[in-house]
């Protein structure tokens, strides 16, 4: 499940560090203040649907496409980039892939990927790296079940709010898949279960902008590493979820603890 999705369902999370590591990483670098969160728009024609999504919504993408590949295997090529040492988790999947640690202060590691890989076990990658981890790949598998990924995490915005520009930060990752119904239901449910009642029968451009306001922080008083506090500290606050139908938006806030 994807980070947002699984905070908007419960988004007063308790003890974040230790009990949910795959939202509370993704907000290590806020402090007080106002931040750019992640942007997903969704195209629908008469033949496909077309995913385009900032950084952090690349696993969501990859989720959705995948789920409608065959049960034959795909060819996927990109990076595996971590902050820590995931070496028992590729070798418990099963997968050749070299990790190698950066030689720089900051402790980072990285794995370059080309890997033939079936639906079910793709889909099991993707969940269990999504803890520690970006999983950046593409495949091509025909016109209407691909995905493209760029591969490099890109620097944090340091643009405000109203200055966003959607369209670029959007370029991140697309993912094409088949327009059907159950395609459809897919795409609504893996990102926008909080809007389904809003949505109309009807449409044929969707953007879902995400955007935080961190009020305090709870900064951990047994830790002295500087490094560690910004990990371990909670932050609180709401994120503001901004959807565009087709030039209609509607708007929900949540307060959270993350």
């Amino acid at each position: 499940m994807h980070f947002l999705t699984e905070l908007i369902e419960s988004p007063i999370l308790k003890e974040p560090a230790k009990n949910h590591k795959n939202i509370h990483r993704h907000f290590y670098r806020y402090s007080k203040g106002e931040f750019i969160g992640p942007a997903l728009k969704i195209i629908k024609t008469n033949t496909r649907i077309t995913l385009k999504g900032s950084f952090e919504y690349e696993d969501l993408i990859q989720e959705i496409t995948v789920t409608t590949i065959p049960e034959k295997e795909v060819e996927i090529k990109g990076v595996l980039i971590t902050g820590s040492d995931v070496s028992n988790t590729i070798n418990n999947l099963g997968l050749d892939w070299n990790l190698k640690r950066s030689s720089g202060k900051t402790i980072n590691y990285k794995a370059d990927i080309t890997d033939k890989i079936n639906r079910e076990n793709l889909l099991e990658i993707i969940e269990k790296f999504r803890e520690t981890s970006y999983l950046l790949f593409s495949f091509n598998l025909n016109p209407t079940c691909k995905v493209t990924t760029k591969n490099r995490v890109p620097q944090p915005s340091k643009k405000k709010i109203e200055e966003d520009d959607i369209n670029r930060r959007i370029q991140f990752c697309a993912g094409v898949i088949n327009n059907a119904a159950k395609s459809i239901k897919s795409v609504i449910n893996f990102a926008l279960g909080d809007f389904k009642s809003d949505l109309p029968e009807k449409w044929k451009n969707i953007t879902i902008m995400n955007n935080y306001t961190i009020t305090d922080i709870i900064i951990p008083k047994v830790i002295q590493n500087s490094s560690l506090l910004r990990i371990m500290a909670v932050r609180k606050g709401k994120i503001t979820r901004i959807l565009d139908v087709d030039g209609e938006s509607i708007e929900k806030q949540y307060s959270i603890v993350v």
